[in-house]
């Protein structure tokens, strides 16, 4: 039996993959500018076989204002419901995808993990790959697959991560390591949160450079020399990542994942939960004042 995908599939293995029963296919584009537009997009065209997974609907449970950030975890039982509902059973390999390299597909192949469910992967490169590669598209109307016929056995085992609250993250023993662009952490400028800068002593690793120019994941080798500097100065310590909402922290822990290194912790929360409210036991770094 072949061995499961756990962190990247290519448009070839998948394609392969689609012919197989135990595969299953989830759409995750997304837009934070139009939050109706991935799943738009979805109803139009998608991988055939696909199945729609909403960031805010899905992979989230509902913002609680002045205790959450803006994509808290989802409840345990709903999302293992949810795997249900997408056809997954425990010997399911699952394939997300999105229009953004991964950005977004990510979040589900964390939660996978968090659900104690390995065999998930990330197409590399994305839609934008299967379509390049000039492979079929389902344009029929998504709305006529009967949910019955898709209904999965899935039950969800012992976590495959470590989730970090917010009353632990400045803990010493711990190395936060920071996803978003440099000008967000550095403080130049905040389009989202209420506060710009990051969580003290964060280092930051943008999770776009984990990506080449034609939007697929650097080599093995080349994330090992992204992330090994950055292990080595943790000097031992937890790794745990963050982003805005805990949405591209985890496509570093993939990128760790895939490099063949401990892809560490999440704090979910991230940055737009510890500066939901204004709280002196959560201080901010801002490189520009």
């Amino acid at each position: 039996m072949q061995k499961p995908f756990t962190t990247l599939v290519s448009v070839d293995q998948l394609e392969s993959g689609l012919k197989l029963p135990h595969w299953v296919v989830i759409d995750c584009r997304f837009s934070l500018a139009d939050t109706s537009q991935g799943e738009t997009h979805f109803q139009q065209s998608r991988i055939p076989g696909a199945q729609y997974a909403h960031l805010d609907k899905h992979l989230s449970s509902p913002i609680v204002k002045g205790v959450t950030g803006r994509h808290p975890l989802p409840d345990a039982d709903t999302l293992e419901a949810q795997f249900k509902h997408w056809g997954i059973n425990n010997d399911s390999q699952i394939v997300a995808y999105d229009d953004k390299s991964g950005a977004t597909a990510s979040r589900l192949w964390w939660l996978s993990r968090w659900l104690g469910h390995e065999a998930c992967a990330v197409l590399d490169g994305g839609f934008h790959a299967w379509t390049q590669a000039g492979l079929a598209l389902d344009t029929d109307n998504a709305s006529k697959i009967s949910a019955d016929s898709r209904s999965g056995q899935f039950q969800r085992s012992t976590s495959l991560t470590t989730v970090i609250e917010k009353h632990q993250v400045l803990d010493p023993s711990l190395c936060l390591l920071d996803a978003r662009e440099a000008a967000r952490y550095r403080g130049e400028h905040e389009p989202i949160d209420r506060v710009a800068g990051h969580i003290p002593g964060a280092l930051n690793a943008p999770f776009m450079e984990n990506i080449t120019e034609d939007g697929t994941f650097l080599s093995i080798s080349e994330l090992q020399q992204r992330f090994d500097p950055i292990l080595a100065s943790s000097k031992n310590k937890q790794l745990v990542h963050y982003c805005g909402s805990g949405v591209t922290a985890a496509h570093n822990m993939l990128a760790m994942a895939h490099a063949q290194r401990d892809p560490g912790a999440m704090y979910v929360g991230s940055f737009s939960e510890w500066v939901c409210v204004s709280d002196e036991q959560f201080p901010v770094t801002n490189l520009v004042d």
